[in-house]
């Protein structure tokens, strides 16, 4: 737990530093840092999308999660999460992206599985602490151009990696296997390059809804892995 904690710690410092600089910070300079971030997001989307070994298995992944996603409400229940936050807490405009984004941003991705599988494992938390110090810088400029909704991330990574973190021995078998990690690495990439073209103002996407995609593309690798079998056994 202490990797999840000091990952909670630097968000929420970065996004009060962030919030203590914004009022200094011209409308104009916040949307040139805004776009910066936006072509950076889009960047590690790429990045992550290439590590998949079979483009199949993440275009099925992510349309048939994005299907699922929309009949389980996924980006309407975040957004009413959001909302409910922003009525709450008494958030500006940007408040609700602030969550959306950050929550993807700072919870999809290997070194969240990872690091809390050491974590929770081995009680080591080298993994998190790098983790710990690019949210923290993230959450700064986050917060600086989008506001406080930042802070409510910090809240829903502590939920996320400490359930991780608890559920770490089960899913030990999971982290060992880089394929497993690549194309579910290469799901989340798909959510990133959606951020990043929201914060571009391309093309706003209901990304939450994309979220199944995390899971179906690791579990048609294992069906994969099982049809090979039998039809090897069957020869």
């Amino acid at each position: 737990m202490r990797g999840t904690l000091l990952n909670t710690a630097t968000v929420t410092v970065g996004g009060l530093a962030g919030l203590a600089l914004s009022s200094y910070v011209p409308a104009n300079y916040e949307q040139v840092a805004l776009t910066g971030l936006g072509l950076v997001v889009v960047g590690l989307g790429i990045k992550m999308f290439l590590e998949t070994k079979n483009i199949l298995i993440i275009a099925a992944s992510v349309a048939l999660g994005g299907i699922i996603g929309l009949a389980l409400g996924l980006s309407a229940g975040l957004d009413a999460f959001a909302e409910w936050a922003r009525h709450s807490l008494g958030g500006g405009g940007h408040f609700n992206e602030a969550i959306i984004t950050t929550s993807i941003l700072f919870c999809v991705g290997p070194m969240t599985l990872l690091g809390c599988m050491q974590d929770g494992i081995e009680g080591k938390i080298e993994l998190l602490a790098i983790k710990s110090t690019l949210d923290g810088i993230a959450a700064f400029f986050f917060a600086a151009t989008l506001g406080a909704g930042v802070l409510v991330t910090a809240i829903v990574l502590l939920v996320v990696q400490t359930l991780l973190t608890l559920l770490a021995k089960r899913l030990q078998n999971f982290a060992k296997d880089e394929e497993l990690i690549a194309e579910a690495s290469a799901a989340g990439g798909t959510m990133m390059m959606a951020i990043g073209l929201g914060l571009l103002e391309i093309k706003k996407i209901a990304t939450p809804n994309y979220l199944p995609a995390l899971v179906l593309a690791p579990l048609f690798v294992l069906i994969g892995r099982r049809m090979t079998l039998r039809k090897a056994a069957a020869i």
